[in-house]
């Protein structure tokens, strides 16, 4: 029943972060369009891209969407991949995401490091499928236009640190250590980035993937499972895009999204990375 239940949220999520990843970007452009022509107070809801109010619309003749558009995976695949008023494609990207967000939720529901029925543990786990939700829309972004933008940066902290800090406060032991360790786990995360970014003033690395090291710290909550995540990510985007610069479709100088491999590794790190370090230390340590 968890698994049922958890399915048709991550269905929903997963339609909301694509109608969210493309109305930020639009707003984007219409404040920048709107900064060029002079116009200072330009209201997005007469543009229907509010995230909350606004209706879901074709990204290409902006049609207004029925319902019958709008139930995730399902409508994409009964139109075909294209738009019911204007033919266009619609992108892989939609079912792609409506399908990877529920996988996630039961994946972590599934393989979560600690038993569930322990006192707090359900805060931590519902903390992460706020957090992971965020995050994937973030990966979107990043991935399409290389940036991290703080509008959902910020709430994914918010909801990040809310659940941690609820849990050391209400359910934790030894709460001085769990907050030193907390605090050395961002410390990790977010000031090895900071370090990079300020050493290159900016040109090795952007200065989203140091306020993502924020959220990625705090749910990883150890300086152990950050370094591991980071050695991890980095692992991954090297065996990405090694290939790329092989085939030539990309240059070893070209600007890469790596706040899809911080996600990853974190997500993989949250759920099995302290196995792995507790096999590391009984083997080598």
């Amino acid at each position: 029943m968890v698994v049922l239940i958890l399915a048709v949220l991550g269905l929903c999520l997963g339609s909301f972060v694509n109608a969210l990843v493309w109305r930020l970007h639009q707003q984007e452009l219409q404040v920048t369009s709107g900064k060029l022509q002079g116009r200072k107070n330009l209201k997005l809801e007469t543009l229907n891209l509010s995230i909350l109010s606004g209706r879901s619309m074709c990204p290409v003749c902006r049609h207004e969407l029925a319902a019958k558009d709008l139930v995730p995976i399902f409508s994409w695949l009964g139109l075909r991949g294209r738009c019911r008023y204007c033919q266009a494609p619609i992108s892989w990207q939609y079912p792609l995401v409506e399908l990877a967000l529920p996988l996630v939720f039961i994946v972590s529901y599934l393989g979560w490091p600690t038993d569930l029925s322990l006192p707090g543990q359900w805060l931590l786990f519902g903390g992460w499928l706020a957090a992971v939700t965020g995050l994937l829309a973030l990966a979107v972004y990043d991935l399409r236009w290389l940036e991290l933008p703080n509008r959902i940066l910020y709430p994914a902290f918010f909801v990040t640190v809310a659940s941690r800090l609820g849990y050391i406060a209400f359910y934790g032991s030894g709460r001085g250590h769990q907050l030193l360790m907390l605090a050395a786990s961002i410390a990790v995360a977010s000031g090895f980035f900071a370090l990079l970014f300020y050493i290159s003033k900016g040109r090795w690395i952007g200065f989203g993937d140091v306020r993502l090291g924020l959220v990625t710290g705090t749910l990883l909550a150890t300086p152990a499972r950050s370094l591991l995540m980071l050695f991890l990510a980095s692992v991954l985007g090297t065996l990405c895009v090694l290939p790329l610069v092989a085939a030539g479709r990309t240059k070893m100088t070209s600007r890469m999204p790596f706040g899809p491999f911080l996600i990853l590794a974190t997500g993989v790190v949250l759920l099995y990375g302290q196995s792995f370090l507790n096999w590391y230390q009984s083997h080598f340590l």
